[in-house]
């Protein structure tokens, strides 16, 4: 059992949320596992766009409610075992959650302090220039958090809050908040501010470190009682990953090693506000079926920048969901959706409104992000139709014509998916940086005395090196095909996690075994990435490398349709992306050829 007090003591630190939307039995599980405290993140970057969206319609909105109804239950049991809780729920109004989660412990008539994180709004601190480039007509910017670091959440625990808020900072620095608090790590001592960052990167999703969204789905038993991860931290920076004991799940070092790449870019120098992460000489260890060892990050110092996050309203959007059945559904489904923005090009006319923004036409089930090699099968197929203009009537008059589909159009239409299309607004999502000197002090607001302010050390005044692309590095040269040579689909020989940064998308790709890792070098490159995805990325694609892990990452630039809530595709985040990336057909020459497993090439034909 790990040891709790002492110089040698073990911090037991739960990932019981990875998004808003999670499950709500995360935190009673790891309350009961007996964790030291519960990490919760609900801030990926669409959910900024959407808060920013509840903050129009309400002031004191802005955060999400989750972040507050999922303690309810448990804030009795919190108290009584001393476990604290470190969030990032506070979402663009932290003190607005503040409030309301200290509304609830007063009901309740508990004794717990609630602190808030502020400062990361710099909405007022960016440059002119920021906002002349972002403002477009009407089009000003609604909302401006930088990414702050960990520094203000070990304030906040310092001064003895039992349940610490934040705003938009890095999601793995709730974790790393936590144990700069607990082993007193200061803001130079660089490989321990990277272990306690990949610490908190690594539960920072919840249960995608113990077998969500895993490449080798089949081997995780009971889906529905998995296990959220529990990281056993120790002063040194090494830690395990464990989880519930009896909960469903998998502790893999495959798991890890997926979630570890996970939307991080170069995984020699990710970029967070509190220090340059090397994640590439990590060392995972299975020690027992229930608990990987790692150990290995490396640090060096921050930049002087904050990373910011902007959104900005550019109009409004609806959706269509159309269902169609029966044969020829694909190509009914089609037409259909054509023949819908056809007349709504007539009722702009007729309104002698301003024509429709973009648009999009797909037809789900007919394997329409897989184009060109897409299916044109398919007897149950979903008609989504996005639309967007700078108007509401006139996308709210549009909405009037999709009852008319099933009675003007195909037979087989069998109803609208949520009924008629709503209207909403279009958010985008925007990043600049920020010089930390600039950003307004954080400060940490407990509501029992003054604020405290929280001094930021500048970082370096450099930016960071970014290593060259790898094929300067790597030999990339083949050789001829012999007769004992198969060829199989990468998944055989690979599995991969996929994820988003604005419109970029990640796609890590690890080999299953060591003897692999070449034939991905040399058969997986940014120029056969770039085709298989080439109607759907339109940027540059950078691969790195990270051969102790025997993996590399891509980097996968204007690859997701303008990223996040903007995006009018069905995947705006690039989820599926490294999925697709593994039916990519690979040579695996004759004395390998024993060591693929005939499993995995059927899975992914």
């Amino acid at each position: 059992m790990p040891t709790t007090d002492g110089p040698n003591r073990t911090i037991r630190i739960g990932g019981a949320s990875g998004s808003w939307g999670d499950s709500p039995r995360a935190v009673g599980q790891l309350i009961a596992a007996g964790v030291d405290y519960v990490m919760m993140d609900y801030l990926a970057e669409i959910t900024m766009s959407l808060l920013a969206r509840a903050r129009m319609k309400d002031e004191a909105g802005g955060y999400p409610p989750d972040a507050v109804q999922y303690l309810v239950p448990h804030l009795d049991d919190l108290m009584r075992r001393g476990i604290r809780v470190v969030s990032n729920g506070g979402g663009v109004n932290p003190l607005g959650a503040k409030a309301a989660l200290e509304a609830e412990i007063a009901r309740a008539d508990l004794d717990l302090t609630v602190a808030a994180v502020t400062g990361d709004d710099v909405l007022a601190s960016l440059p002119t220039t920021i906002h002349e480039q972002a403002g477009r007509g009407d089009a000003r910017l609604l909302t401006a958090n930088a990414y702050l670091g960990a520094i203000p959440i070990a304030a906040a625990l310092d001064s003895g809050a039992d349940i610490v808020l934040t705003g938009r900072c890095a999601d793995s620095a709730l974790a790393l908040g936590i144990l700069m608090h607990e082993f007193g790590w200061t803001t130079d001592d660089f490989d321990h501010l990277a272990a306690g960052s990949l610490i908190g990167h690594l539960l920072e999703c919840g249960p995608q470190a113990t077998g969500g969204n895993f490449t080798d789905w089949q081997d995780v038993p009971d889906w529905s009682d998995i296990g959220y991860p529990i990281a056993e931290c120790d002063a040194d920076g090494s830690f395990v990953l464990t989880k519930a004991e009896g909960s469903g799940g998998l502790i893999d070092t495959r798991c890890v090693a997926e979630q570890l790449f996970y939307e991080i870019g170069d995984p020699r120098a990710y970029v967070l506000p509190d220090v340059i992460a090397d994640f590439s000489e990590v060392e995972l260890q299975q020690i027992d079926q229930e608990h990987v060892a790692v150990r290995g990050a490396k640090g060096r110092p921050p930049t002087p920048q904050y990373k910011v996050s902007a959104t900005r309203q550019v109009g409004f959007r609806s959706t269509a969901l159309v269902t169609l059945a029966g044969p020829a559904a694909t190509a009914k489904a089609r037409r259909t959706g054509e023949a819908l923005l056809e007349r709504a090009a007539r009722i702009c006319a007729e309104m002698s409104a301003a024509p429709l923004g973009a648009t999009r036409v797909e037809v789900l089930g007919a394997e329409h992000g897989h184009r060109p090699q897409s299916s044109t099968g398919g007897r149950d197929v979903v008609l989504r139709v996005v639309m967007t203009h700078p108007d509401r009537r006139v996308l709210d008059h549009i909405a009037r014509e999709a009852g008319s589909l099933g009675l003007a159009c195909a037979p087989g239409i069998t109803g609208l998916l949520g009924g008629r299309p709503k209207t909403t607004p279009q958010i985008v999502l925007e990043t600049y940086f920020i010089e930390k000197r600039a950003v307004p002090v954080p400060q940490v607001v407990t509501g029992t005395s003054a604020p405290i302010v929280v001094a930021i050390p500048p970082g370096q005044a450099v930016d960071p090196p970014t290593p060259a692309p790898d094929e300067n590095r790597t030999p990339t040269g083949g050789r001829d095909s012999a007769p004992e040579d198969i060829v199989v689909p990468l998944g055989a020989i690979a599995h991969a996690r996929s994820g988003d940064k604005g419109d970029s998308s990640n796609i890590a790709v690890i080999a299953r075994r060591p003897e692999f890792y070449q034939l991905i070098l040399e058969q997986v490159t940014p120029e056969r990435v770039r085709e298989h995805f080439a109607h759907l990325s339109f940027g540059e694609i950078v691969r790195f490398e990270a051969p102790k892990l025997h993996a590399v990452n891509f980097l996968i630039q204007e690859a997701l349709g303008g990223g996040g809530i903007a995006s009018l595709r069905s995947d705006p985040q690039g989820k599926a992306y490294g999925q697709m990336l593994l039916e990519r057909r690979i040579t695996v020459p004759g004395p390998l050829a024993g060591m693929v497993d005939s499993h995995h090439v059927e899975l992914f034909q």
